[in-house]
């Protein structure tokens, strides 16, 4: 079993800055995929970021279109961070904190989430 915490949401101004993190515990081999969705009032949740660990993808980010250029990923073996800046309204959601992890070697992995950390972005 995996569990995911996450840490650093909270109430911004328009145009500011903010820093979510992630830290991965249990039992895992690795935590193949770390990353970050959202999920606002009224809508499905979304993709933010993602960055992977493992094999000839290791390295390679993925953002949403709607976060390109404002939004930063980072992690290491089992910590992830998502740098937030020039913030907008329209980024008000729960984030929450994502995984693909394997228990072993050959395993296919499973989806761990977080609980989620509220981001409020007043205007």
């Amino acid at each position: 079993q995996v569990q995911l915490v996450e840490s650093g949401g909270g109430l911004v101004q328009a145009g500011g800055s903010l820093r979510l993190s992630c830290v991965a515990s249990g039992n895992a081999y690795n935590f193949d995929v770390m990353g970050w969705y959202r999920q606002a009032p009224g809508k499905e949740r979304e993709l933010v970021a993602t960055m992977t660990n493992a094999g000839l993808s290791a390295g390679t980010t993925r953002y949403a279109d709607s976060v390109a250029g404002r939004f930063t990923i980072s992690r290491d073996n089992w910590r992830t961070w998502l740098q937030m800046n020039s913030v907008i309204p329209e980024d008000t959601a729960v984030y929450y904190c994502y995984t693909l992890a394997r228990a072993r070697l050959h395993d296919p992995g499973t989806r761990y989430w977080g609980r989620g950390a509220q981001v409020t972005v007043s205007s």
